[in-house]
């Protein structure tokens, strides 16, 4: 992997990051502990590669 990446792959990166922290809390309660996680809380860096990266 190279050190210096180009701007679209970062954007790509940084929105995945942001898709990948966890749910706010009250949205759990608001749902009665339903949704605790959204679906792209599930993705491990190691396991599972973005797309053109």
């Amino acid at each position: 992997m190279a050190r210096n990446k180009d701007l679209p792959s970062k954007l790509r990166r940084a929105k995945k990051f942001n898709q990948s922290k966890s749910i706010p809390s009250w949205i759990i309660l608001r749902t009665g502990g339903k949704v605790r996680e959204s679906p792209y809380t599930r993705r491990e860096w190691r396991n599972r590669r973005l797309k053109r990266d």
